[in-house]
């Protein structure tokens, strides 16, 4: 973008907003298709049982119900495995494990909310009156749902195929026994090895709109339509048409407006092929929309892990060498790109901004009966930040150096860029720069005359900084089209999904000054197989990045084809031809057509400028320094967050006022998890026990920064031509190591050092009491 461009982003109203405001948004649940039914899930209420049983005589006897599905019809419509997640090579070259998840549980349920049979009728209020008709015996079943419960000799076996409930067993991206000695021995010898454990608790999604699908069945060209809230209709087609066994061309997917997603809508849930068999059996559409009791207990959810660190450091404070051993409780079953979230994910983050030379890591996810692990904002990102930046607080309070210092000394410099690491590359950025200007912007150099102030109201001040990096991109390949309908329109066709970014907004005026027309006269489209375009959701801040760029490519390959026809239209030779301004001009005159003559010139030639193609944009590495200070009140355990400084590298900035908004939103979700939330199940009959708002502590507005101090520290990427790294994760990554970071600053004798999140007002305030009474 331009100067004035970009300026003027800040300002205008996201074109989104205005049929928002209005109501005429299209959710899950409002359109009503011809003669559509309604499903109800009956789901398991055990965390592990045997089905012995499940009799649906009264439910189909019931008024207005037109079927009652169980697994005997999803093996009959020879529907496969829910699971669906590339191949993760573990220890030994042993792959891991990936149990078959089916549409509807037959033999076994592996979590409370297992889906057992499908009730579809006239009407939703019919729908579930019958599923309270449908009798199902089990055997209940010994129950594990702590990872480290799972992992003891003796636990419950859950799959015949993973002794011990491993999953996969992953020695990191440098997986030789050398480099793992080498760390070894430099921990062995060094003078000082910080060494932590952290964890980060299993956490419940929530997005504002639930879950829902409606699936349909066209029987003349025997071809289905999945009607679905999701991150990406190609990704979800190419998923749910594996399940069902049919070809790509033979499964359309369709979302329109979706309301919150976060990673946790990426994935086909059992629910999705089970719509398509009633449909197809029913010859009408089935329509389902989960309560939002249902989406605790069907949902991925997320974290869960505990990380072992140990950081060496040698006299002075380099860092030498780090080593991390991270453990997850995966679930019940795998979801799609669920062991890739703590395999490459957790380690592409790794060694963070600092130069250290050796980094060993590994990952070991487990199964209990719990809801699988899925994608959550940031998705490993968090988790791996969060481990990092502790042990890095650690390692200053052993060593007896300042942390800010300590922090500083291991930077790498801007003119070490580009930098190969023992685990990437990093293409760009400025460490130290985005250190000192977010400790400038938090005022940190007068915090303690602000916690002598605080002291004198009795209460306790902090302040916890947080150097954050992260990969974005993942899967690099995106595909997007340019279309003239006529009337002066230009449709642009993408790939990726809005879930609340703001895409039709960025997109269409990036593309807009691309051509120099006015953004208006173009209309943003997604969110249906039909547009034959490919490439995966929008997941890992990926989406700025790599649609950006592949709409720009796609430009230049539309605008090639005009200058040929406008060459035949201008009666001159193409090498004089130019575009500027939004027309094709010959050089040296002042003759020229627009964009959108030469597109109907074209049509007139026989010819078009409609465009599609495909572009494989780099990761990039956003990175950023956040600072959170905080004062805790010693009598109550209440944390306020006073000010929370965040200084951000996402690259090129398409559009100032989504940048603000998304590192907004990302901090208030760290802020969640660090302060609020926590997923917590029975350990003895698995069942979820904060399976409601009224016990699942959801981060409210009085939970959020007094004061939010926002900057950017941009530093264009060199992979892409955008220079674009993304933004949408990185509050998230950040913010759990600043505030804990900071409550472990401001309680005294270190009785907060080690608490895990989140740090509620209850243990805040034994903290605080451990702080007046230190150990003997």
């Amino acid at each position: 973008m331009t100067a004035t461009n970009t300026a003027r982003s800040k300002h205008e109203p996201r074109v989104e907003d205005d049929a928002l405001v209005r109501g005429n948004g299209r959710f899950m649940d409002d359109p009503r298709l011809p003669n559509q039914a309604y499903a109800t899930f009956v789901r398991s209420p055990h965390a592990h049982a045997h089905v012995l049983m499940v009799d649906t005589g009264a439910a189909r006897a019931a008024k207005n119900v037109l079927a009652v599905l169980t697994a005997e019809d999803m093996k009959a419509a020879n529907v496969g495995s829910v699971s669906r997640h590339p191949p993760v090579v573990g220890r030994g070259g042993v792959k891991m494990v990936m149990p078959f998840r089916p549409a509807l549980a037959g033999d076994k349920v592996m979590h409370g909310g297992d889906p057992v049979a499908m009730v579809v009728a006239e009407t939703a209020a019919a729908a579930q009156d019958a599923a309270d008709l449908v009798v199902v015996q089990y055997e209940e079943l010994p129950a594990v749902v702590d990872l480290h419960a799972a992992m003891k000799p003796g636990a419950p076996q859950l799959f015949a195929d993973a002794p011990g409930n491993l999953c996969v067993d992953w020695t990191g991206p440098v997986a030789d026994e050398k480099n793992a000695g080498d760390v070894e021995k430099i921990i062995s010898e060094a003078p000082h090895v910080a060494r932590i454990s952290v964890t980060n608790q299993r956490m419940v999604v929530a997005s504002m709109e639930t879950r829902g699908a409606t699936g349909v069945y066209d029987a003349k060209a025997d071809s289905y339509t999945l009607y679905a809230c999701s991150q990406g209709a190609d990704s979800l087609r190419g998923q749910g048409a594996a399940i069902m066994g049919v070809p790509n061309d033979k499964l359309r997917v369709i979302t329109e407006d979706v309301g919150g997603a976060f990673g946790m809508k990426t994935p086909v849930y059992p629910e999705y092929p089970a719509l398509l068999v009633a449909a197809k059996k029913l010859g009408r559409p089935v329509h389902w929309m989960s309560s939002r009791s249902e989406a605790f207990v069907t949902d991925t959810q997320a974290r869960d892990t505990v990380t072992e660190v140990a950081l060496a450091l040698d006299d002075k404070g380099k860092f030498l060498a780090l080593r991390m051993r991270h453990l997850c409780n995966q679930g019940a079953y795998v979801s799609t790109a669920g062991i890739n979230i703590n395999t490459n994910n957790f380690a592409r983050c790794l060694p963070g901004m600092y130069r250290i030379p050796k980094v060993d890591v590994s990952a070991a996810c487990y199964f209990s009966n719990t809801i699988p692990i899925g994608p959550y904002r940031g998705a490993g990102r968090p988790e791996a930040n969060y481990a990092l930046e502790r042990a890095v607080e650690e390692a200053a309070r052993i060593t007896g150096i300042d942390r800010v210092r300590l922090r500083k000394k291991n930077l790498i410099p801007p003119s070490a860029m580009p930098f190969k690491t023992p685990i990437n590359t990093y293409d760009s950025g400025d460490f130290p720069g985005i250190v000192d200007k977010a400790l400038k912007l938090a005022n940190f150099d007068n915090f303690n005359k602000r916690k002598r102030e605080a002291a004198k109201r009795r209460k306790y001040r902090g302040i916890g900084v947080s150097c954050m990096l992260e990969h974005a991109g993942a899967m690099p390949m995106e595909t997007a089209s340019l279309a003239f309908p006529g009337d002066d329109k230009l449709i642009l066709g993408c790939n990726v999904q809005s879930t609340g970014q703001g895409h039709a907004t960025v997109f269409g005026r990036l593309l807009a000054d691309k051509l120099s027309i006015d953004a208006s006269r173009i209309e943003h489209r997604h969110g249906d197989t039909n547009q034959g375009l490919t490439g995966f959701a929008s997941v890992g801040s990926r989406s700025a990045m790599c649609t950006g760029n592949v709409i720009m490519h796609v430009a230049d390959l539309m605008l090639a084809k005009g200058k040929k026809v406008a060459s035949a239209a201008l009666e001159a030779s193409e090498t004089d031809i130019q575009y500027r301004q939004g027309s094709f001009v010959v050089v040296g005159t002042d003759r020229k057509i627009s964009l959108f003559e030469t597109a109907k010139r074209a049509k007139e030639f026989g010819e078009n400028l409609d465009s599609k193609d495909k572009l494989e944009t780099g990761l990039t590495f956003p990175n950023g320094c956040h600072i959170a200070e905080v004062e805790v009140d010693p009598d109550t355990g209440k944390v306020d967050i006073v000010t929370y400084t965040a200084v951000d590298d996402c690259g090129a900035i398409l559009n100032h006022m989504i940048v603000k908004g998304q590192v907004q939103g990302s901090v208030a979700q760290g802020l969640g998890q660090a302060l609020t939330e926590n997923a917590v199940y029975d350990s003895t009959s698995g069942q979820l026990v904060t399976g409601s708002f009224m016990d699942y502590g959801m981060p409210r507005a009085h939970d959020m920064p007094v004061e939010l101090r926002e900057a950017a520290h941009s530093v264009p990427a060199t992979s892409n031509k955008l220079g674009v790294k993304g933004t949408g994760e990185a509050g998230t990554t950040a913010a759990i190591a600043a505030v804990m970071n900071a409550i472990s600053d401001a309680i005294p004798n270190g009785a907060a050092d080690h608490m895990e999140m989140p740090a509620t007002p209850s243990k805040v305030w034994e903290a605080c009491q451990r702080a007046l009474t230190p150990a003997r």
